[in-house]
């Protein structure tokens, strides 16, 4: 294998093989080295083993950024119908699972082959288990690894970010962006469970799952949550969890289709003598709805409720105040919030202003994707930014 190349990608994830493959076909001499035994561990185990690689209702609008505008040129230059012809391109059977979520029928692994497919057609090496001990600038870039020395005119760093360690997530791009001298947005684990203190945290409905809405601020998302041992999952929670701050309260909506004061008025006015926890177990979970009246009280006969207490039984269950005492952390979340200061690299080729030839792209910058295949839309869009560029 030869050390000198066009462009030397670090990191063999959804962005740095999309890059990669991006400009071989222009005609650049490309390798991709990444630290794992393998490539594309993280696709693998997305969406349950079956990828769900973008989201047809991707927008600008779907991310987080301290600069919300810079997604918006790779977004509209690289869209979900773009990745879908690819997809299409390989024969890879899909479907849309919910709310503009697209999924492989069969298996992620299908996505990962693609890629590598792609790579293998345009020329790109790759190496893996290859540790970059060093990297240097003089006119080009030199990369010291495990595996020998590498030299590149271009050098695009994708290797993601801290989520999810045990799948070999590292800080490495921080690392090199600050030996650069570039500023790093502090990171948070984002898409991550909520957790609760041991004193308010509802242990014993551990496996609850339930329809709500979740508020923070002015961010609210419908899908389902779920109780754990530690506190609170589920889409609805994973979404919220990025824009969640400390010590501040989340509010949840367990039944956002149907008015519980209605219910119960009606069942008043049909002389009901039930308890009105009878009445919410006919349409929520039974063991949540025992322990909200064990928590809240005021479980009597329907019949005999005041106006102000049906009111009150509404509010605990469409207004539910919960102050996580944190979160999950990397271990559980699934993307990386902040990384590489987006003010520090062009929007349209993602190169470093101060660094001439050195890119980053991918999860390793501040751009953070709602949970539902956007992250992963902006690995595609990301890279071809830059492959296009380098």
């Amino acid at each position: 294998m030869k050390s000198a190349y066009d462009v030397v990608v670090i990191g063999g994830g959804a962005a740095g093989l999309f890059c990669a493959f991006t400009a071989g076909k222009r005609g650049r001499s490309v390798i991709v080295m990444d630290h794992a035994d393998k490539l594309g561990k993280k696709i693998l185990i997305s969406g349950g083993g079956r990828c769900n690689f973008t989201n047809q209702f991707a927008e600008p609008e779907n991310y987080l950024s301290a600069n919300p505008h810079f997604c918006k040129s790779a977004l509209a230059r690289y869209s979900p119908e773009d990745f879908v012809a690819l997809v299409e391109s390989h024969g890879i059977a899909y479907h849309e699972k919910k709310l503009g979520q697209l999924f492989c029928d069969g298996s992620a692994k299908q996505i990962v082959a693609m890629l590598l497919a792609e790579c293998t057609a345009a020329g790109v090496a790759i190496v893996c288990d290859c540790k970059v001990e060093r990297v240097s600038r003089d006119g080009g870039f030199r990369i010291e690894t495990s595996q020998g020395e590498f030299v590149g005119d271009k050098l695009v760093i994708a290797t993601g970010g801290l989520s999810i360690p045990t799948m070999g997530a590292t800080d490495f791009g921080y690392r090199l962006a600050r030996q650069f001298g570039l500023s790093i947005v502090a990171t948070e684990p984002g898409l991550v469970p909520l957790t609760m203190s041991a004193e308010s945290r509802l242990t014993d409905l551990s496996g609850v799952s339930v329809d709500a809405i979740a508020h923070f601020g002015e961010h609210n998302f419908r899908e389902n949550i779920l109780f754990t041992h530690g506190g609170l999952s589920g889409p609805a929670i994973l979404q919220v969890s990025s824009y969640w701050q400390r010590n501040q309260a989340v509010t949840i909506d367990l039944m956002p289709d149907r008015k519980i004061a209605t219910l119960l008025d009606e069942a008043k006015v049909n002389g009901s003598k039930a308890l009105a926890s009878t009445h919410l177990a006919e349409v929520l979970p039974k063991r949540m709805v025992q322990r909200w009246f064990e928590i809240f009280g005021g479980d009597r006969p329907v019949s005999r409720l005041t106006n102000k207490e049906v009111a009150d039984i509404a509010d605990s269950f469409h207004g539910w105040h919960v102050v996580p005492s944190g979160t999950e952390g990397y271990r559980k979340a699934e993307v990386t919030r902040g990384g590489v200061d987006t003010a520090e690299l062009s929007s349209q080729t993602f190169e470093a202003r101060r660094v001439p030839g050195l890119h980053f792209i991918g999860e390793v910058v501040d751009v953070t994707g709602w949970l539902g295949g956007f992250n992963f839309q902006w690995a595609w869009a990301s890279g071809h930014a830059a492959g296009t560029a380098v």
